[in-house]
């Protein structure tokens, strides 16, 4: 006769074996599923290209130099709290910037006016990080005069010049809702800033000329490296998992910034990558030297990407930037020159012309 509880301590084994078996079954199921979703939206190459670069050696951080001794710390403009906005303008505002797609893009639910893009994409955190191109002096500082346009512009015209640019489309009706709300929220974020300043932390970070041209080839090794695990190896961006918005933006094609748009312009893109790429980045703990950036942009800008008549641009072609792409200019230098330096011989060369015209008049 079996001794009691026999069977019961061998249908507990039995029992402990099956769960654990199943657990087994269900942890390999999970991760199966996670690798199958993973290929689906980001792709086999950019995986690839991730895993390569978590294996690599970590790149240290480029050095922040410290404050001088005795000299005050720097306090960063921050974005007033939105948690507590109950303007419906402001607040529509904020969600187009956000999600522009969404309401603008091929798709959106109002019209169908721009590349995909959100505006977010370029002004990070809906336009309030600290050198993350920012909209913190837009409302202190317009209207102004823009020497690309030659005449005083608005924020209205601000606005529009980025989604015929930036962001390849066409404009919004200045009395439109969508136009009065985005104003709205750029008037909003600039509420304590005080008319004519440009408060610390303001737009993007700046960069010292390169002392040699910028090179697309080391751009090309370094973007591989760093950005394609995101931006994919065509730079086309990926969709989210919902596939309305880009997750992480196009940087050339079809769907990307045209040639008009401001982070064209080398020290623009060289500027807005330092202090903000790859993810994770920030301009306290960079994780591109001054050399990588300009180098990457250099790459990136050397790509295709659809085309805007600039013909109109700058009417007063001295007060072109040292690194503008597109001629004609007043200075002599070459074209290419112009597209990816050295930019400092052309800046000493204007300088130069202006003091000369001081001292002549």
């Amino acid at each position: 006769m079996a001794e009691p509880g026999k069977h019961t301590e061998e249908q507990a084994r039995a029992l402990l074996l099956i769960t654990r078996s199943l657990l087994s079954v269900a942890t390999l199921t999970f991760f199966t599923v996670m690798a199958i979703v993973m290929v689906h939206f980001m792709g086999l190459e950019n995986i690839r290209a991730a895993w390569k670069a978590f294996r690599a050696d970590p790149v240290p951080p480029a050095p922040v130099a410290a404050p001088a001794p005795g000299a005050p710390a720097v306090s960063y403009w921050q974005a007033p709290v939105f948690d507590t906005v109950s303007d419906e303008a402001v607040t529509y505002g904020r969600e187009l910037i956000a999600n522009t797609a969404l309401y603008l893009g091929p798709k959106g639910k109002v019209a169908a006016i721009s590349n995909g893009m959100n505006c977010q994409n370029c002004h990070l955190d809906a336009g309030t990080r600290v050198f993350g191109n920012n909209y913190s002096a837009v409302a202190s500082t317009y209207p102004k005069f823009r020497a690309r346009s030659g005449m005083e512009e608005s924020i209205e015209k601000r606005v529009n010049d980025c989604f015929e640019r930036s962001l390849n489309g066409e404009a919004l009706a200045e009395d439109s809702r969508e136009m009065r709300a985005i104003v709205a929220y750029i008037r909003w974020l600039g509420t304590e800033v005080p008319k004519g300043e440009v408060p610390p932390g303001s737009g993007l970070v700046e960069l010292g000329f390169l002392d040699r041209a910028a090179d697309p080839e080391k751009g090309k090794s370094l973007y591989d490296q760093k950005c394609m695990s995101c931006h994919g190896k065509e730079g086309a961006g990926q969709y989210n998992a919902e596939g309305t918005a880009y997750a992480f933006p196009p940087l050339w094609g079809e769907h990307s910034y045209n040639t008009g748009a401001g982070l064209f312009r080398l020290s623009r893109f060289a500027s807005y990558i330092k202090a903000n790429m790859p993810l994770g980045a920030t301009h306290l703990n960079p994780q591109l030297s001054d050399e990588e950036a300009w180098d990457i942009a250099a790459f990136v800008n050397s790509q295709d990407r659809p085309g805007k008549d600039i013909r109109k641009d700058w009417p007063d072609i001295s007060k072109k930037p040292a690194d503008h792409p597109f001629g004609p200019f007043s200075d002599g230098f070459s074209e290419k020159q112009h597209r990816l330096g050295p930019f400092g011989p052309i800046r000493q060369a204007a300088q130069e012309k202006k003091q000369s015209r001081k001292q002549g008049g």
